[in-house]
């Protein structure tokens, strides 16, 4: 346990030291590389850890600075910044995607809201027949052959997990909407004036900061298999290239966020804030509204969706199921608890097969809330 301790670093509030230990036996039993876990508490930062690897070949630490990508961790932060859109822009949630972007009532597809969409109900997690792999990275031709998809389901009928399609989606209702990108927006009115050190759209200035990621032994586990979660997830189409240059740049909105855990706690804390500065009582309470509850056609249990973030329904995000979050491929989390005015962020480079709920986000979160 001792030599597992000395790979940690960082800061524990009085009190909140369970949270460096397990953090510390999570190392000890080989469950990590590189990860970090921070904690904001009535605005305060009460936890925020680091400690292992940033590289496979364990020879660069994980240090405050390292950036690690979250994957769909990132989905519950541009929730946000589309969700700013309504006190910006006039942007009605309720409104047709369609009336914003009209090229997206192809197919039936012409009554399907903004809300809906963000809520994983517009039908078209992913790409039925086969693409160049490549589309991924040009965001505008990927939009629009998105846009042109037949739904694989009634829109608005159930929902869907869109593990990438959801952030071409947002991405363009957001640009079109507001005339800049939703990582422009993120970084020039949310993160820079407030010091946080996440990024959609990568500079490559900041290439050097990145963790190097490796995968699960296993691929999840989604339950019968059929057409739906095949586009999902489960195509050599499915996902762009995370090796490729090119993806650190393009925004992926629904997938290719990079940051610390403490970025992540401070944009979840927005959530705990019921927007702060950054959303109106308004936007926020139409952010949170709950969209779906009930089975997912993607993700082989229910879910509680929100306009792009999660509701606590599985108990994944701490004991309150009020409170709210979100997971990424591999293991990362951010989650907001209002009623105990607690936010936090878990990342790590080392993937584990877990959809949600990864136990060694679980773990960590119930030592924080024993601290409290």
């Amino acid at each position: 346990m001792a030599e597992a301790s000395s790979q940690i670093e960082g800061f524990v509030a009085p009190g909140f030291e369970r949270v460096r230990e397990t953090l510390s036996a999570s190392f000890a039993a080989g469950e990590e590389l590189g990860a970090s876990f921070a904690a904001i508490r009535d605005g305060e930062v009460v936890v925020n850890l680091w400690g292992g690897h940033a590289d496979r070949q364990r020879a660069r630490p994980f240090t405050r600075d390292t950036l690690t990508a979250v994957h769909s961790t990132t989905k519950a932060i541009a929730a946000i910044v589309a969700a700013s859109l309504q006190d910006t822009h006039g942007l009605d949630l309720e409104a047709p995607v369609a009336s914003v972007w009209p090229a997206f009532s192809a197919h039936g597809k012409g009554r399907v809201t903004i809300a809906q969409a963000l809520a994983h109900q517009a039908g078209v997690p992913g790409f039925p027949d086969p693409i160049d792999p490549l589309l991924w990275l040009d965001h505008d031709a990927c939009a629009a052959a998105i846009a042109a998809l037949q739904p694989m389901w009634p829109p608005g009928s159930a929902s869907g997990y869109h593990p990438v399609t959801w952030g071409y989606i947002a991405g363009e209702i957001v640009r079109r909407v507001a005339g800049r990108t939703l990582g422009v927006i993120l970084r020039e009115d949310i993160c820079a004036p407030r010091g946080i050190d996440f990024w959609i759209g990568l500079p490559e200035e900041h290439d050097a900061r990145v963790s190097e990621q490796t995968l699960p032994s296993r691929i999840p586990d989604f339950g019968e298999i059929d057409d739906i979660k095949r586009a999902a997830f489960l195509t050599k189409w499915a996902a762009p290239d995370g090796r490729s240059p090119l993806y650190r740049r393009v925004e992926i909105p629904s997938a290719n966020g990079f940051g610390t855990a403490l970025a992540v706690a401070q944009l979840y804390d927005i959530y705990v804030q019921r927007g702060g500065d950054v959303l109106s009582p308004r936007a926020f309470d139409k952010l949170v509204e709950r969209r779906y509850l009930g089975p997912d056609l993607v993700l082989p249990f229910a879910l509680d969706w929100r306009a792009g973030v999660l509701g606590n329904s599985n108990l994944y995000y701490g004991p309150d199921p009020n409170a709210l979050g979100h997971s990424g491929r591999g293991g990362s989390c951010g989650f907001a608890d209002p009623a105990a005015r607690v936010a936090g962020g878990y990342v790590m480079n080392k993937h584990s097969p877990n959809l949600m709920g990864d136990p060694r986000a679980l773990t960590l979160i119930g030592a924080l809330y024993e601290c409290l």
